[in-house]
């Protein structure tokens, strides 16, 4: 069975109401959906798991959201996430505000599940491509999301299910030091129990297919840290 894997949109938001409503139709879009109520909570959260979007409303209790967008814009980690602003706040003079402090995307209460779902697409498939893309390359690594089919400089990569999944989280986050914590809830799912072991496991099994004989290592091991698709100035020079 094929699972593709769910982009992960941190929805910070104190209104009970209004948090269910939208994880209920982000999760019926095939979302993976966390939880913030208050300012403070987001930051926490964004440090835990970094997600590939951020829903953020402006009026929120110890931090308001555009304290916390200014911070996540400060943070080296976090500075290229996406943030949509959701706020009852419309008149023109806050939406610059908003914008000024680095939200990509501004929406106005009361708003459209549909009208806030197509703002999301739109801004995945502005800044983080390759959530919206059925082709993703790396050097001379490409795959078709849609037939599952890899190459390498050309050549055919024969993956199973899982080294399928792995190397497509790391494809869509090229460069960044990913944990095991972050590659067993991405890939095999935080519901299901795997021991972190079962990662590197996997690893091993993505690298012998990834590296020929004369191909250099694209997938570097970072000490208590995790992994990372990564060229180094070898694999550069042999992919040119």
């Amino acid at each position: 069975m094929n699972i593709a894997i769910k982009p992960r949109v941190l929805v910070i938001e104190d209104e009970a109401a209004l948090l269910a409503l939208l994880r209920y139709n982000l999760e019926k879009e095939n979302y993976t959906v966390d939880e913030a109520m208050d300012g403070e909570q987001a930051l926490l959260k964004v440090a835990e798991h970094m997600p590939d979007l951020i829903l953020l409303d402006w009026m929120l209790p110890r931090l308001s959201g555009l304290e916390v967008c200014r911070q996540l814009r400060r943070d080296p980690n976090a500075r290229n996430v996406p943030i949509i602003m959701l706020t009852a706040r419309g008149e023109e003079a806050d939406r610059v505000r908003g914008l000024d402090a680095g939200a990509d995307d501004y929406i106005a209460k009361p708003f459209s599940p549909s009208e806030l779902l197509a703002r999301i697409r739109a801004v995945l498939r502005r800044i983080r491509p390759a959530l919206a893309e059925e082709v993703l390359t790396y050097g001379g690594l490409v795959m078709d999301v849609a037939t599952h089919k890899v190459t390498r400089n050309g050549r055919d990569i024969h993956l199973g299910p899982t080294e399928f999944r792995l190397l497509r989280y790391f494809l869509e986050h090229p460069g960044r030091v990913l944990s095991r914590d972050q590659l067993l809830d991405a890939v095999w799912g935080r519901d299901i129990y795997v021991e972190q072991r079962t990662v590197d496991v996997h690893i091993r099994r993505l690298r012998k297919a990834l590296n020929g004989d004369s191909e250099a290592d694209v997938i570097r091991t970072v000490r208590s840290a995790g992994y990372a698709l990564e060229l180094t100035s070898a694999a550069a020079g042999a992919m040119a």
